[in-house]
């Protein structure tokens, strides 16, 4: 799949693929934590899907407004803080360690 915009899932068959595969929850990495990562969450938000965001899977840049400069770590924060609004943002040994967990609660709850 090739996308052109920041959200992956404008003109792109990814909605189609994750509907296909029964996902319902999606994992967010990338560049540029102000523009794709930010696109793509909301809008995955917006579909129905559950996330997480990996904030050490993710980066950006200094930006400019103006007179004023917004250091790259002041974007990437301040765009992770509102992604917290769509789901969950934590690291990636944090997700794994919560993906583990859920694996092994589904296999308990297999046994019962």
């Amino acid at each position: 799949m090739q996308k052109h915009y920041p959200n992956a899932f404008r003109e792109t068959n990814l909605l189609e693929l994750l509907q296909e595969w029964q996902i319902e929850r999606v994992i967010i990495t990338g560049m540029m934590t102000h523009m794709c990562v930010d696109a793509t969450t909301r809008a995955a938000a917006d579909l129905g899907f559950k996330i997480m965001v990996a904030e050490d899977a993710c980066a950006t840049r200094t930006l400019t407004y103006g007179d004023t400069t917004i250091p790259a770590e002041h974007m990437h924060k301040a765009f992770l803080a509102a992604l917290k609004s769509y789901g969950q943002v934590m690291s990636v040994e944090m997700i794994l360690a919560h993906l583990a967990a859920e694996q092994v609660n589904a296999l308990n709850t297999d046994e019962r």
